[in-house]
């Protein structure tokens, strides 16, 4: 192979009267170093938004639900206990949801309504340590004062309140007095705000202490689910089949892959969309490679003959426009490659590319995995040796006679 590698590089570098076919060369390799620059700065901002995404999900979602089918359900104290029995339960606490109307001195808003635990000792809001939330929602406010309520940021901005201030939440629970039927109706006090990065729940959510929300929603003793924290998330499949797969109707369990399988189907979709797309990049450089390839067999088809007449073999022609090929795109997938990853280096240190509110992140999330780098790079290589098979197999197939006589 020193002989096939030597020719190769012998050929790479053009003479002056061969100057079109370096530039077509040189061109080939610009081609895929932008090709694969340019996937690697884009599928690390796929995968960057992925994890974001995943981590303002998780900073609120509980791992795992315990569900009823039959809607709100009670006595739920044995499963909660045969739940906390597990060694990879990180935390377990019951959960109520529900719907109300809040209502402050300047404006009405719908709004999610949670009821949690906050003795449970369980991370429950993103933002709130245990023993914070438990001074904020505690069970047993002093006589006089009213409950706690924390809201997501985005709602007490859109309905006015800070910290500190009133506000009434009205359920669609209704109670028959001898005026007729009247909402259910609580005053709570403002204890504070959380930001999750996701409109979805900074602007439509409010936790309160559960006793409190089972008396909103004339729901007395009862649950919507047990939400139960993991200390391997994904690994959540793996314990829930193993130690939740004894649970019976009407009982039932979904992680949280399962509620959120159409957002990261969607992201998974579009990152491999995107994967497809940009390699037409790459694509359109292996067919300047061919072309180069091809240019230069015309150019040395008399080199080709004398190799042939001294002893060259098929074979070994075929190596050396093969090996040429090679090594173009070689090149430029390591070009491009070390551009992507400093370009990606640079947007996740520096974060100079803000993005505007509508988007759930303030600057453009990168996080450059190694596994797409090498898939990127293996999948560059492939397609450019695809690109050298038809014109080494050309040359190797010239007749040495008629090259000699018509070159």
């Amino acid at each position: 192979m020193a002989v096939e590698f030597f020719i190769a590089e012998k050929y790479l570098r053009a003479k002056r009267k061969e100057g079109f076919i370096s530039l077509i060369t040189f061109l080939a390799v610009a081609g895929v170093t932008v090709g694969v620059m340019a996937l690697v700065i884009v599928i690390a901002v796929m995968s960057g938004a992925e994890t974001q995404f995943r981590q303002k999900i998780l900073g609120l979602e509980p791992h795992i639900l315990i569900m009823n089918y039959k809607g709100n359900y009670d006595n739920y104290g044995p499963l909660l206990a045969s739940v906390k029995d597990n060694p990879h339960i990180k935390g377990a606490s019951p959960i109520l949801f529900g719907q109300a109307m809040i209502r402050t001195n300047h404006s009405f808003s719908g709004v999610m309504v949670r009821g949690i635990n906050p003795e449970s000792g369980s991370a429950l809001i993103k933002g709130f340590t245990p023993a914070q939330l438990e001074k904020a929602l505690g069970k047993a406010p002093e006589p006089g004062a009213l409950p706690g309520i924390i809201l997501g940021k985005a709602l007490a901005n859109s309905v006015g309140v800070v910290k500190g201030e009133k506000v009434i939440l009205m359920s669609s629970k209704s109670f028959i007095s001898p005026i007729g039927q009247i909402p259910s109706m609580k005053r709570f006090v403002v204890k504070g705000t959380f930001e999750s990065g996701m409109s979805e729940y900074d602007g439509m959510l409010a936790y309160v202490q559960l006793n409190q929300a089972q008396q909103l929603i004339s729901a007395k003793d009862k649950i919507s689910a047990i939400g139960i924290w993991v200390d391997k998330v994904f690994n959540v499949k793996q314990i829930q089949e193993k130690y939740f797969s004894s649970i019976e109707y009407p009982f039932y369990v979904r992680d949280w892959m399962d509620i959120n399988h159409s957002l990261f189907s969607a992201l998974k979709l579009e990152k491999t969309a995107m994967f497809i797309i940009l390699t037409l990049i790459i694509l359109v450089a292996a067919f300047n490679i061919a072309s180069a390839l091809i240019m230069m067999v015309m150019e040395k088809t008399k080199d080709i003959a004398v190799l042939k007449a001294m002893g060259a073999t098929n074979s070994m022609i075929r190596r050396i426009f093969m090996i040429k090929g090679m090594i173009i795109g070689f090149l430029g997938t390591l070009l491009g490659t070390l551009l992507g990853i400093v370009v990606c280096y640079f947007l996740k240190k520096y974060n100079f590319i803000q993005l505007p509110k509508a988007y759930p992140f303030s600057t453009l999330p990168v996080q450059l995995e190694y596994m797409d780098v090498l898939i990127i790079s293996a999948s560059s290589i492939l397609i450019c040796f695809l690109s050298t098979l038809y014109p080494s197999y050309k040359a190797s197939k010239m007749d040495p006679v008629e090259a000699i006589r018509y070159g």
